[in-house]
């Protein structure tokens, strides 16, 4: 989901009247749903190209040649461009430091990268700046989960999820983060407000979450909902992500490093969900690296007496 803007999509949720228990949740497919992965349009191309050369120009004023560097920025980063985006970012920011969608974009960067402090920053920055900013809001309790001040974030969070019970991406993050701290409790809080959902997209990825239908249930209703390519990419990018989280919670590292690929494979940049699968494999591999390391230092314990 791209939280820099709204996003809610309706979907066939009346799978949900005949939902198996999680026990007889299985992968029945023999190639996972795939969507041809996203390349950039002939109009980002010609867009980039148009304010490049805009850029050029020495007579802009600063107001214009931050709202320029701005666009540019959001096209490069719709590409897959981080890097030059986070340029132009900064260049604008030097130009005209009022700017809140910056900062919050630049918040999730640093999340990304583990540069937690920093991004704790960025997003006070884009609140200080616009108090009722929602994104921001939960980035930064998602910044705080990922930089491990659970308490924090789940505190965060639920202020945050308060704000709106109907958006399911809040209801979702809230048991992600709440898992840490108290899993079983989490769950059955999750269940609750499942229970009162409405028709939205994402009612659909709790539904996952908490094996309420299974895999193929949810696949099957994205396949039949979705003709759209674009569209199928991101739900795609979504669902394989919160299955990719759902098993790293009960510690199936296979599966989990499986989807995250999944998820990142249809180039979906803008939303979370690709940009946190990084992060996500990224935190496997340090904890598959440090219990082999503390096993090869046991076994060296275990020889030497």
């Amino acid at each position: 989901m791209k939280w820099f803007q709204t996003a809610s999509l309706c979907v066939l949720l009346t799978l949900t009247g005949c939902a198996s228990t999680s026990d007889k949740i299985t992968q029945q497919w023999v190639y996972p749903p795939m969507a041809v992965p996203l390349q950039a349009s002939v109009q980002q191309e010609v867009q980039i190209a148009r304010l490049t050369q805009l850029l050029q120009r020495t007579d802009l004023k600063k107001e214009v040649r931050a709202k320029m560097l701005f666009e540019r920025g959001n096209y490069y980063d719709s590409v897959g461009l981080r890097d030059l985006a986070r340029l132009d970012f900064n260049q604008s920011l030097s130009l005209n430091p009022a700017q809140p969608d910056i900062f919050n974009l630049l918040g999730v960067y640093f999340t990304q990268i583990g540069e937690f402090d920093a991004a704790y920053e960025a997003f006070d920055s884009t609140l200080e700046l616009d108090p009722s900013n929602s994104y921001a809001e939960r980035n930064r309790s998602i910044a705080l989960y990922y930089g491990e001040r659970y308490d924090l974030a789940n505190e965060e969070m639920l202020k945050h999820y308060k704000d709106d019970p109907s958006d399911p991406f809040r209801a979702l993050w809230l048991y992600v983060i709440q898992s840490e701290l108290t899993p079983e409790q989490a769950k059955k809080d999750l269940e609750q407000r499942y229970s009162a959902r409405d028709e939205q997209w994402g009612w659909v990825l709790v539904a996952i979450m908490l094996g309420d239908i299974t895999e193929e249930q949810a696949f099957k209703a994205i396949l039949s909902g979705t003709r759209d390519n674009t569209l199928l990419a991101q739900r795609l990018t979504e669902t394989y992500f919160y299955l990719a989280k759902r098993h790293h919670l009960a510690g199936d590292y296979a599966n989990a490093i499986s989807l995250y690929k999944l998820a990142l494979s249809f180039n979906v940049y803008e939303y979370v969900e690709h940009r946190y699968s990084f992060l996500e494999l990224g935190r496997i591999f340090e904890q598959l690296q440090a219990e082999r390391i503390a096993q090869a230092k046991l076994k060296e314990i275990e020889q030497a007496q």
